[in-house]
């Protein structure tokens, strides 16, 4: 037997921000197995998402995002400041004295968005971000799918599918950057291909697993493929 009960915990409301269904939602689940055995959870639901491996064939380098994670900030505060955390007192979160600087929450990802769209394929959700995010335009037909599975599975469970897209100079037609008026604040950046694998394993640069495991995908069945300089 299962038993779902949504709801909005106190840690998510901070200060000045209001918890959304929006984007995801809180919920805490009940089973009970056959022994009569009692378990309890607490996940989110939140939308599937696409992310993008984005390889650009005139400058021969990888285009990743970079932007400001609130989550990977507050982990980092937790480490440097554990006693913030102790009592879960959300009054002492709010008056941080020696604040860190907001570069510690700063990661490298691939281009990516949710599906909330259901008018809209996979394909087409992930060109949208890749013009949103990095200013590219491409069509559907360059999207190639790498594979999909799960993402954040101790807390949400949702499906990331992942795609590998090529782009030209030619084809850039803005300079991405997401949208701001929905709180994104994206830099574009390049990663030399004869650099992708150091930069991968770099820990000084924060990034996501989809990173690593996409640069790994091109060595394997892009790589052997390119022009030898």
């Amino acid at each position: 037997m299962l038993v779902l009960c949504w709801h909005v915990p106190d840690w998510c409301v901070m200060q000045g921000v209001q918890f959304t269904e929006l984007y995801c939602s809180c919920i805490d689940l009940t089973s009970a197995s056959e022994n009569g055995t009692k378990k309890f959870w607490d996940f989110m639901r939140t939308h599937d998402s696409v992310s993008i491996l984005i390889f650009n064939t005139s400058r021969q380098c990888f285009v990743v995002v970079k932007q400001f994670r609130p989550a990977v900030y507050m982990c980092e505060l937790e480490r440097h400041h554990p006693e913030l955390f102790e009592n879960q007192d959300k009054e002492s979160l709010s008056r941080v004295e020696d604040p860190l600087p907001a570069a510690v929450g700063v990661t490298y990802e691939l281009c990516a968005g949710i599906v909330d769209k259901p008018d809209l394929s996979l394909e087409e959700i992930a060109c949208k971000e890749i013009l949103e995010e990095c200013g590219y335009r491409v069509p559907v037909t360059n999207l190639r799918k790498i594979t999909s599975y799960r993402s954040g599975v101790g807390v949400t469970g949702s499906r990331q599918t992942l795609f590998y897209a090529e782009v030209t100079d030619q084809m850039r037609t803005g300079e991405g950057g997401g949208q701001p008026e929905e709180g994104e604040l994206i830099e574009v950046v390049e990663i030399p291909v004869e650099d992708s694998m150091k930069f991968a394993y770099d820990e000084t640069f924060p990034k996501t697993m989809g990173v690593i495991f996409s640069f790994m995908w091109f060595q394997t069945n892009i790589a052997p493929k390119l022009p030898k300089k």
